[in-house]
């Protein structure tokens, strides 16, 4: 019994790290093809050209038509459009005889709400537009929102930007407005608070009440890794709380987000790194800086290369890397520079790769590389 049981412990074990599987798209000889995170191909590169995996599909072309293969490079839609978009809460923006329409899985189109635009879906939710106004549709179809707005923005932690005429406010997923269009401009929503501009002023909402902030002339958006976002005074940056109070005062010429407990901060010429207490814990002495990742290491730059330092800035990975990111314009490129999930992407010598905490390449160097994707979801 005690043989079945660990047999099947081992069946489960291993379906749940097939399932978790990451794959990166990568250029190799002018063809595109994926690999894991040990470097190895799990889909040759055979493709003219491809984009990353949107959960278990990614889209890939052959002679010049665009379809979607699965995490095994099987073609699941053959290629037959001439233009496509990633999938996003099970439907594709696909483009055939100069005519968008949305498909699923199985190729199946879904019948819509007469709309003079087709939008991608985003989070279980897509725009539809009826002439100047727009509104909202579910993945059935079925209109959330008649069109009645000038605008409406992405979705970020289950809330949107919408404007009303010349005023913002924030709209849920079911078409209902969180916060009224009262604001000139408005933040993402975020748990840690939320930035609004009203006339010239700038402040925090607290309880849906704008409180304005005396001297403040921007606020950037708070995010969900830290309690603090940052904010300009004077032209001088510091950092605020939700409540609309100076944590750290505005001491330096640039900043940037929170995450891991540190920031980056710049005085002239040079950066380093601080905590939330505004006590400096790394000194500022280098090129530029970008934020921490959840591993504890953070990229910083001496001359025109970058390397990776650790909390305590000693330097762990050594300065020989770029990390710009948008690499060729049909690819997806992310916004991250830096360790996601124990993986960096990297370039060194006009070629593309990926490292470990390690410094070590995993694979080989490519054409161009992008991000690893979680094929799972």
């Amino acid at each position: 019994m005690k043989t079945i049981f660990s047999f099947a412990l081992i069946l489960i074990l291993g379906t749940t790290t097939v399932s978790a599987q990451e794959l990166a798209l990568v250029r190799d000889n002018d063809l595109f093809g994926y690999i894991n995170k040990s470097g190895e191909y799990v889909i040759q590169p055979q493709f003219e050209k491809a984009d990353s995996f949107s959960g278990k599909l990614a889209a890939a072309m052959k002679d010049k038509k665009w379809g979607f293969i699965n995490t095994s490079g099987e073609w699941v839609i053959q290629p037959q459009y001439d233009r496509v978009k990633a999938f996003n809460s099970g439907y594709a923006v696909v483009l055939e005889n100069d005519q968008w329409k949305y498909i699923n899985a199985k190729n199946e189109t879904l019948n819509t709400p007469a709309t003079d635009k087709i939008y991608d879906f985003d989070g279980g939710v897509a725009v539809i537009r009826s002439g100047e106004k727009i509104g909202l549709m579910d993945t059935n179809g079925k209109t959330i929102l008649e069109p009645k707005y000038d605008e409406i923005k992405s979705f970020n932690n289950g809330y949107a930007k919408f404007k009303n005429g010349e005023t913002w406010g924030l709209l849920s997923k079911k078409g209902e407005e969180f916060v009224p269009a009262d604001y000139n401009e408005i933040g993402d929503f975020s748990k840690n608070g939320i930035w609004a501009r009203k006339g010239e002023s700038f402040g925090v909402l607290i309880n849906g009440t704008f409180t304005p902030i005396s001297g403040v002339d921007k606020i950037w958006d708070f995010t969900n890794d830290s309690p603090l976002t940052y904010a300009r005074s004077n032209k001088m940056m510091g950092f605020i709380n939700g409540k609309g109070e100076w944590v750290i005062q505005p001491a330096y010429d640039k900043v940037r987000a929170f995450n891991a407990g540190l920031a980056p901060v710049n005085l002239g010429k040079e950066w380093g790194f601080i905590n939330e207490k505004g006590e400096k814990v790394i000194d500022i002495k280098f090129r530029d800086a970008e934020i921490f990742s959840d591993n504890g290491l953070a990229p910083v730059k001496e001359k025109k290369l970058w390397g990776f330092v650790d909390k305590t800035g000693n330097l762990v990975i050594p300065m020989e890397y770029d990390i710009s990111i948008g690499m060729f314009g049909f690819l997806q490129s992310g916004s991250d520079k830096g360790f996601i999930d124990g993986v960096a992407r990297v370039k060194k010598d006009k070629k593309w790769g990926f490292i470990n905490e390690k410094g070590q390449v995993i694979g080989k160097w490519y054409q161009n590389a992008e991000a690893f994707v979680d094929t799972s979801k």
